[in-house]
């Protein structure tokens, strides 16, 4: 099984590292308005309106206006060798009308492209760019304008995953005491990982993968990776430090704690492939790639595991740290606390809730938007070329908007009246700061407007503009609008619709996943509320941070120069549109993992004897440090991960790695077991009819010795 693991990791990533497949962001929503105006933008407006036809190049001249003759020499020297670059068809010089700012000091060269890959945009825009090096040799500032957002950058592997790793190592060596014990989970992350980013590479050759795909993929696979591993382990070395032979020790191993691992992967799963119900197939496809990862995980932990300590036997405990004393004993603080809880859990539940409520109260003010370039890396081209164009040409130019409309019948030319009458309407809207001259494609039956708003794409205002102009009503016109802003705002109407679907739907098949494994209709829900209880506060958390401002610039988010005190104290990102259903879906799944393994701890407590304070504080003993060090380790992958450029990452990790440390701590620690102190035998109760229907699916397996006494008689509400 070792080799055999080794062996398909080895081949899996090496053939995706051979023949690595394209990338795609592709934000199209079928069946939205920005879709349409894209599809109309292919009938007979040429190449040059297509996405990914347009290369923008800004000039910029420190010491004086760009007409200057030796500058404007530079420039159009600059323009000649472009126009002799492979797939140009058209370049547009900046010395015409609306191409040089009011100061005549920023200039925008438009290249127009046919024929070229659109998936290796970033290249070609970097050989255009270099093109220039005339206008740079003459003193003058070239920089690439960049259309996407920061979400549609490749997100490269860095430092992250290797300090994320060593963080993981570090707490496994402090929980475990021993260097091998500690490699264990490690390993087996790794093999997961490889495996899983394998088959998401060769997939990308059958379908369209975001490049956000491998990064997310990675943050989840090795958090679970690890933590799934971390749990089977532990249960190993208690039943070994309990005189079990190694097989037997392995059997009853996979039996319990690798049953809780299948429904704990089971629930992560299902809550990501909720995300299809979205509307959104980039974020259809981003759920169901990283469930691959979590499956990796799972079928790792199951055979990969076992297969290592069988291999190792004994010196699993081998290379023991000095001054560390990690154990495969269960501590007695744990069990400690669980019975601190049970004496007063009215106290505490009240505390727990309280305190949740002021970490869950800042998400009332998060701020959903779009992501521009203006929040991106300090001193990046991309952020200065956004900041040339805000400066020269106004916010809007950052991301205008393309108007599509659909004529009544065909017309000669742009001089028609219905069109000039179209262009009017467009200019006429509040927030509407230019308008270029319509153009009529091929059919004569549509027309093209490039429309810039008084306001920057990740401003709210923006999308505003969008639903004006889409309310433009003309006989038989049919006006349409696309471009980045348009599909974002598409894109939050799209979320904003779908949302109660999809947590409806996690909630309620993760409940049921809940009661197949433990037959309690009261545990499977209260499970579920438990959990949206730690996600308010990651959103809290998100919105203080993010939406707030407050500890903004700590995640490395960059406010703008010059700027006051009090904005770079306070400086305020968007989230995007899609993160919160997205980390909805992977919190819900994860906060479910601890659930699982506490749940199944009491209820083996509680079939043994039948005393439900004791068997929540045995439960809590026997999982408590194990749980502890899991989360420990999520949160320091998580953490890692915010040292990512992207703020879409910045804001996964932030959310991530909260929601985790509160679940794992205040809600695990406390408010879990004193509610299950206070329902008492309810906790366990299912109606005899439902019973007899549920399949006998149970989690704890057989691996124990002595017969499971009954559970007493169902009691009725109220009782």
């Amino acid at each position: 099984m070792l080799v055999l693991w080794v062996i398909a990791a080895a081949a899996l990533m090496g053939s995706s590292l051979a023949f690595p497949s394209p990338t795609s962001n592709d934000a199209s929503i079928p069946g939205t308005d920005a879709q349409r105006a894209h599809d109309l933008m292919k009938e007979g407006f040429g190449s040059g309106y297509a996405t990914g036809g347009t290369v923008q190049l800004l000039v910029y001249s420190a010491g004086g206006p760009l007409i200057d003759d030796a500058r404007k020499r530079a420039v159009e020297q600059s323009i000649d060798r472009l126009r002799t670059m492979p797939h140009v068809e058209q370049v547009d010089t900046p010395f015409r009308r609306g191409g040089i700012s009011s100061n005549l000091q920023i200039g925008l060269i438009t290249v127009r492209m046919q024929g070229h890959d659109p998936n290796k945009l970033a290249q070609t825009t970097q050989t255009l760019s270099k093109a220039a090096d005339p206008a740079r040799a003459a003193g003058l500032e070239v920089v690439p304008a960049d259309s996407s957002t920061p979400a549609d950058k490749e997100i490269k592997t860095g430092p992250s995953e290797i300090i994320g790793v060593v963080c993981a190592l570090l707490v496994l060596v402090f929980a475990f005491g021993t260097l091998v014990a500690a490699l264990i989970p490690i390993f087996t992350a790794m093999i997961s990982v490889a495996s899983g980013l394998g088959v998401i590479g060769l997939l990308g050759w059958v379908v369209d993968m975001p490049k956000q795909a491998g990064i997310m993929a990675t943050m989840i696979g090795l958090g679970v990776g690890i933590d799934y591993a971390l749990f089977l382990l532990s249960r190993h070395r208690r039943l070994l430090a309990e005189g079990v032979p190694v097989v037997e020790s392995v059997r009853r191993t996979v039996a319990s704690s690798g049953g809780a691992v299948v429904f704990a992967g089971g629930t992560v799963i299902i809550a990501l492939s909720a995300l299809m119900l979205a509307g959104f197939p980039l974020l259809a496809t981003l759920g169901w790639v990283t469930g691959i990862s979590v499956v990796a995980a799972v079928l790792t932990s199951v055979t990969l595991v076992p297969a290592l300590l069988g291999v190792l036997g004994h010196r699993v405990n081998a290379l023991k740290v000095p001054f560390l004393r990690g154990s495969g004993k269960a501590g007695t603080g744990w069990a400690g606390l669980g019975s601190w809880v049970a004496r007063r859990p009215w106290r505490v539940l009240l505390a727990s809730a309280l305190v949740l409520g002021a970490l869950a109260a800042p998400a009332l003010a998060l701020k959903l938007g779009a992501l521009d370039e203006g929040y991106g890396v300090q001193g990046s081209e991309s952020r200065r070329a956004y900041e040339l164009m805000a400066t020269g040409f106004g916010p809007g130019s950052n991301g205008p908007l393309i108007v599509v409309a659909e004529l009544p019948s065909k017309v000669a030319d742009a001089k028609d009246p219905i069109v000039d009458n179209l262009a009017r309407e467009v200019a006429d809207v509040d927030g509407v700061a230019h308008v270029s001259e319509p153009k009529v494609n091929t059919s004569g039956r549509s027309v093209l407007l490039q429309v810039v708003s008084e306001y920057a794409p990740s401003d709210s205002r923006a999308a505003e503009v969008v639903r004006d102009v889409r309310a433009i009503a003309l006989p038989g016109v049919q006006v349409h609008v696309g471009g980045k802003v348009a599909g974002l705002t598409d894109a939050g109407d799209r979320m904003a619709e779908r949302t109660p679907l999809v947590i409806g739907v996690v909630v309620l098949l993760s409940a049921l996943l809940l009661l197949l494994a433990f037959r309690a209709p009261v545990v499977a829900i209260k499970a579920a509320v438990m959990n949206l209880v730690s996600l308010g506060a990651a959103f809290g958390a998100l919105a203080m941070v993010f939406s707030i401002g407050l500890g903004s610039g700590l995640v490395g988010m960059d406010p703008p120069v010059n700027s006051s005190f009090v904005q770079t104290v306070f400086f305020s990102v968007p989230i995007e549109s899609y993160v919160p259903l997205m980390l909805f879906a992977v919190l819900f799944g994860l906060s479910m993992d601890y659930e699982v393994f506490l749940l199944t701890a009491v209820r083996q407590a509680y079939l043994r004897h039948g005393d439900n304070k004791r068997a929540v504080a045995e439960g809590l003993g026997s999982t408590g440090r194990v749980i502890t060090s899991a989360a420990l380790i999520m949160v320091a992958v998580f953490v890692a991960f915010i040292a990512y450029p992207d703020p879409m990452v910045k804001t996964f990790g932030v959310g991530l790695a909260v929601a985790i440390a509160v679940d794992a701590t205040i809600i695990r620690g406390f408010l879990v077991p004193a509610t299950m102190v206070l329902l008492g035998r309810l906790n366990w109760w299912c109606p005899r009819w439902l019973d007899r229907i549920l399949p006998n699916l149970s989690v704890e397996g057989h691996e124990e010795d002595e017969p499971a006494p009954r559970l007493p008689e169902p009691v009725k509400a109220g009782v």
